[in-house]
């Protein structure tokens, strides 16, 4: 029974269309994904400047991921304390004022500490802004509403391979750091655009410790076990394969400019991923296509680390990006709608702040890995193992919520 009294949403809120709900959460994770992804276009050149080895390349990508734990977890319970809305706007100015900020960074030091605070904003917007587009959409159209919003996701890594084809062969990465800093003017357009969620109005205040507990009790602990192992496996597989691509390329002896050119192509792979996991996840359910894009995923993996030439490379490269992102999104739509609306926030953040502990590890680990000479086929294999666990996690122990209400999911179930 759920112990979380409700009242009226305020009278007269209007809310926001479809459009206008999904183009201004969406562009705000757009910015999101391509500050996020500009890191791993950018550090072949800092690696060159700073003369770093691959173990302190791994440091560089995985120090971002410490502070995207930290701001997940915590963001997601600050949401369900204050306020989607105001939680999401201060998220994104904050890792806007850090990007700008790093093209100005003098040594490892200062860059390590800003891609920390870098981080924090950008672990905090992602279960922020998924909450608010769930909490605000009709329920028969919002898991694909919020698939829909994950794919801006694919269009920010699309523009961070853009912008470092044409600007890092070209001039200084310092120059790709201030255009990330783009996203702190739009915070004034959030400002004026979003109003704070139906659901959220409806609430009585909790607190955050209140949220957290939810997550361990009964009805509730089965949800999030698996999401924590499920976000755990896709922030590995993810961001050790995403932030290492372009300097794998690197060291199978293609050029710079080439080896930015071919993660380009399969990049755009990420787009159509998103846009049929977003029209599926409808028609067959959440954990139906999230199962089945893992597998596919795990194969992809493989396939790439044992592709004996360039043409093989780009065909298991662009799988993988589909695979990988059609995965992704269900993952976001199969999470939130795991938790009741008092905690929703915080259910979706702390597995989401828990993977990130799979982010912080695997670029660290990779690096660690190619610098003592294991193979780019044995990486990869450990990437293709990794999301096979979650696979059977999901698999076996996940529970499908397409057509039940948000509503019915209550903390003391």
């Amino acid at each position: 029974m759920n112990d979380v009294t409700v009242s009226s949403p305020v009278a007269g809120e209007r809310q926001p269309s479809a459009a206008r709900l999904l183009s201004v959460s969406g562009i705000g994770l757009l910015f999101d994904s391509m500050d996020n992804a500009l890191l791993s276009f950018v550090l072949t050149s800092i690696a060159a400047l700073w003369h770093l080895g691959p173990s302190v390349m791994g440091v560089l990508g995985s120090v971002s991921f410490i502070g995207m734990a930290i701001g997940s977890a915590f963001a997601g319970s600050l949401a369900d304390r204050f306020g989607r809305r105001t939680v999401f706007m201060w998220t994104i100015l904050i890792y806007s004022l850090a990007t700008g900020l790093t093209a100005f960074a003098g040594g490892l030091a200062v860059f390590i500490v800003l891609r920390f605070l870098v981080g924090l904003g950008l672990g905090g917007e992602l279960p922020v802004a998924t909450t608010y587009v769930l909490e605000s959409s009709p329920e028969p159209v919002r898991g694909r509403r919020v698939v829909l919003l994950e794919s801006f996701w694919a269009g920010g890594s699309l523009l961070a391979a853009l912008i470092s084809f044409f600007v890092v062969p070209w001039t200084s990465w310092r120059v790709v750091f201030l255009i990330g800093a783009i996203p702190a003017l739009f915070t004034l357009v959030l400002r004026q655009s979003l109003p704070e969620t139906p659901k959220f109005q409806a609430l009585q205040r909790r607190s955050m410790a209140h949220s957290i507990a939810t997550l361990w009790r009964p009805g509730i602990l089965r949800g999030t076990l698996v999401t924590w192992v499920l976000w755990l496996v896709m922030n590995f597989a993810y961001y050790g394969m995403s932030v290492w691509l372009p300097s794998v390329m690197t060291m199978k002896g293609y050029n710079l400019v080439h080896s930015i050119g071919y993660v380009l192509i399969m990049t755009i792979a990420q787009i159509p991923g998103y846009l049929t996991a977003a029209w599926l996840v409808e028609k067959w359910g959440r954990k139906r296509i999230l199962v089945q894009a893992m597998l596919l995923t795990a194969l992809s993996a493989l396939g790439f680390g044992y592709a004996p030439n360039t043409f093989w490379l780009i065909l298991f490269g662009l799988c993988l990006n589909y695979f990988m992102l059609a995965a992704f999104a269900s993952t976001y739509i199969f999470t939130v709608e795991q938790f009741p609306t008092f905690a929703r926030a915080s259910g979706i953040g702390w597995a989401a702040g828990f993977g990130r502990i799979g982010g912080i590890i695997a670029p660290f680990l990779v690096g660690a890995l190619l610098g003592s000479g294991v193979s780019i086929t044995a990486v990869f294999t450990i990437f293709f193992a990794a999301v096979i666990v979650g696979f059977l996690v999901v698999l076996i122990f996940g529970r499908e919520t397409l057509g039940r209400s948000l509503d019915a999911v209550q903390g003391g179930e």
